[in-house]
């Protein structure tokens, strides 16, 4: 596969570039420095010498009279060097440093400080659909997602499977994240029937026959390895009473639809609907991180169960995205817009439907799903293109 630029930029200083394993972290960071040093932890036999001596670090980059860039892979591997990395930034402020990761969960257990505030915090996400341009597909990122690593191997399906199985073995087994495999595959199915949805730990526990507290160390487990995400409610000036759960969605289309299981008793718009509800929730995160979290997104839910999917909210903007997995849009789909349309009369109301044409019914803007996603991008709202 051709190189495939992505939107994140170049921060100034040093920074942190987290992101699950496949989103194409090491690729872009070897792009933006290609003459950087760089140290491997995923290499055996560099993740022994630093992890045997952390401080070799130190004598590492001092030998280097002429790198400006020191990149460190996998640097949750060996938390301790973080400590070295602070000690060489306070020695020389011009030197950048910049340290990947799969997983903040190792970080945060050592207790190390994110070197205080002298490194930025970036994230990479799957593939966003204005990255890939014309090569984007809406109906193969809802079936196989848009993790680059998946994208571009010769079977996605199988890719996909055994990247479900790459985490449970390297990252769950290794680390020791979890004490039964067995049961955290099982709470894996079972949690996917959550996806776009408020997450009810207690009926996923009854499902995996586990311990309430141990589901919820699974779902730490999946938040900490970036492998799934909560969009909190939008509560702000709130003139309704709003449920106070947030939804719980997976990093990315294809892994919900590797993970939840389909038969005959299920409904394949059902699981259509959330794949879809999933692909927009991925791209809206995105777009929110790229923008430097300027804003922050949402979703609104009264307690009489009137939803918007999505709100975006900051100074630079204020959105309602309602997602629909239809051809035809109805008055009954517009429903959740104009309440909270009459509650908030300075957002957008943007309603996302599967139909060829965009549309305006009601003063609110009806696009189709694949031109949003396509125009969706740093520079601009949503919908603006």
């Amino acid at each position: 596969m051709d190189l495939i630029p992505r939107f994140l930029r170049v921060p100034a200083s040093s920074f942190f570039l987290f992101g699950p394993r496949g989103t194409g972290k090491s690729l872009w960071v070897r792009t933006a420095f290609p003459d950087a040093v760089r140290i491997d932890l995923l290499d055996p036999a560099e993740f022994q010498v630093f992890q045997s001596r952390p401080e070799h670090l130190l004598e590492r980059v001092r030998g280097l009279r002429d790198a400006p860039v020191v990149i460190i892979d996998e640097v949750q591997k060996v938390p301790e060097l973080l400590s070295a990395v602070h000690l060489l930034i306070e020695e020389n402020p011009s030197r950048r440093f910049v340290l990947t990761g799969s997983s903040a969960r190792k970080l945060r257990r050592a207790g190390v400080d994110l070197l205080a505030g002298r490194a930025a915090m970036r994230s990479m996400h799957p593939f966003m659909a204005a990255e890939l341009g014309p090569l984007f597909d809406l109906s193969v990122a809802l079936e196989t997602g848009l993790v680059p690593l998946v994208r571009a191997a010769s079977d996605p399906r199988e890719a996909l499977a055994a990247y479900v199985g790459l985490y449970l073995r390297e990252e769950v087994q290794a680390e020791g994240l979890v004490r039964q495999l067995r049961s955290f595959g099982r709470f894996l199915e079972a949690v996917s029937f959550s996806h776009g949805s408020v997450l009810n730990v207690t009926n996923v526990a009854r499902e995996c026959e586990v311990e309430r507290t141990t589901v919820e160390g699974y779902l730490a487990v999946l938040e900490d390895l970036l492998l799934s995400f909560r969009v909190p409610v939008f509560t702000k000036r709130a003139r309704r009473q709003t449920i106070t759960h947030p939804k719980f969605f997976l990093f990315d289309a294809g892994l919900f639809r590797v993970l939840r299981p389909a038969g005959p008793l299920d409904q394949p718009e059902a699981i259509a609907g959330a794949a879809l509800e999933g692909l927009v929730a991925q791209h809206l995160r995105a777009f929110v991180s790229l923008r430097a979290d300027s804003e922050g997104l949402y979703f609104w839910r009264t307690t009489g169960g009137v939803e918007v999917d999505f709100v975006i909210y900051g100074p630079e903007g204020f959105w309602a995205i309602e997602v629909k997995n239809t051809a035809r849009v109805r008055p009954q789909d517009l429903r959740g817009l104009r309440a909270f349309r009459e509650d908030y009369p300075e957002a957008t109301p943007i309603l996302l439907h599967r139909g060829p044409h965009p549309l305006e019914i009601d003063g609110i803007r009806c696009l189709p799903v694949d031109a949003f996603l396509r125009g969706l991008v740093p520079e601009r709202g949503p919908g603006e293109a």
